[in-house]
């Protein structure tokens, strides 16, 4: 019998060094995503990729693609001063637009993408 509880012992002891060695779940972490280039050809910002995009709570391919309608939102609206904001499919969009580069953020619960114009 005490053989039997320090193999259950060891075993309660390995799993819960396991859990804490991984952390927090990776859809949680920050993750900096490639930038997208040519995702407005055709129009006068054809030339100006996506860049800087960081994604947190959802994978990158999702995020590149938030950065992109989000992007394509903002540019149809007139800015109303230096931060723009407004909602796009359930995301809360801010655009700082100060500075030679806008910044933009668009965040869900649990989740975010940023990235720069």
């Amino acid at each position: 019998m005490r053989h039997a509880a320090r193999r259950l012992a060891i075993a309660g002891l390995a799993t819960a060094c396991g859990a804490a060695a991984l952390g927090a779940p990776a859809t949680h972490a920050a993750a900096r995503c490639r930038p997208v280039e040519g995702a407005f050809a055709g129009t006068r910002y054809a030339d100006i990729a996506l860049t800087g995009i960081v994604a947190s709570g959802i994978p990158c391919v999702r995020a590149r693609r938030v950065a992109v309608g989000a992007q394509r939102a903002a540019l149809g609206r007139a800015p109303g001063g230096p931060v723009l904001r407004f909602r796009w499919r359930g995301w809360t969009v801010t655009g700082d637009l100060r500075g030679a580069r806008d910044r933009y953020r668009a965040a869900r619960p649990g989740r975010s993408v940023r990235w720069r114009f």
